[in-house]
């Protein structure tokens, strides 16, 4: 199963407009909980979903909530490039 790594970069996009991204650097972890890092500087701190790990078979998060058709954040959704 894949992990979430401090330091590397994620992606995830939006269900309904697939040219809607966000960008996202892990600077923090603990077992259960990550802290996110966005390209403005803002922090969040995200609880790893379980129920979205099993299913997905990698660590799962939900950045921005947890709603209809709301994106996740995939630990398999890594990226190389620079902001």
């Amino acid at each position: 199963m894949k992990r979430f790594e401090v330091g590397k970069r994620y992606e995830m996009r939006s269900a309904c407009d697939h040219d809607c991204h966000w960008r996202y650097t892990v600077i923090a972890r603990t077992e259960k909980t990550i802290t996110l890092e966005s390209r403005s500087g803002h922090k969040t701190l995200c609880r790893i979903n379980k129920r979205d790990t099993a299913y997905f078979d990698c660590e799962c998060v939900r950045p921005l909530g947890t709603y209809s058709m709301c994106p996740i954040l995939r630990a398999e959704n890594i990226i190389n490039d620079k902001f």
